[in-house]
């Protein structure tokens, strides 16, 4: 898949879940550890990606499951207003497709502002 019709999937994606998100009570604003998941072709593809994440910062990222099904769990604290999370997600996308990876999507634990 080329990564403009990514990018333009996950952003139908993102789009979706926020809708969920939104019919759960969430208030977007509230920060939170986001969790975006990409799927690997192999340890060593996850290690590297996992690694190049941490090293420029872009976030929390962990190689996990390399025997059986590699992949990398990526955590971020951030809001999960639509232009935000939208931008990290395709952030994301454009990772997997630059090193062949598949991207599996976010989710969070819903946050209910406390007035």
């Amino acid at each position: 898949m080329a990564a403009i019709d990514s990018l333009i999937a996950t952003a139908v994606s993102d789009t979706d879940l926020l809708r969920k998100l939104d019919g759960q009570g969430d208030s977007f604003a509230v920060p939170r550890d986001v969790e975006f998941l990409l799927r690997a072709p192999s340890a060593e593809k996850a290690t590297t990606v996992a690694s190049f994440i941490n090293d420029y910062q872009y976030g929390v990222a962990t190689a996990q499951d390399l025997e059986d099904s590699p992949s990398v769990l990526v955590v971020v604290h951030m809001p999960i207003e639509q232009h935000t999370i939208q931008s990290v997600s395709g952030f994301m996308a454009c990772v997997c497709e630059l090193f062949g990876l598949d991207y599996d999507g976010w989710g969070c634990v819903v946050q209910v502002a406390h007035t």
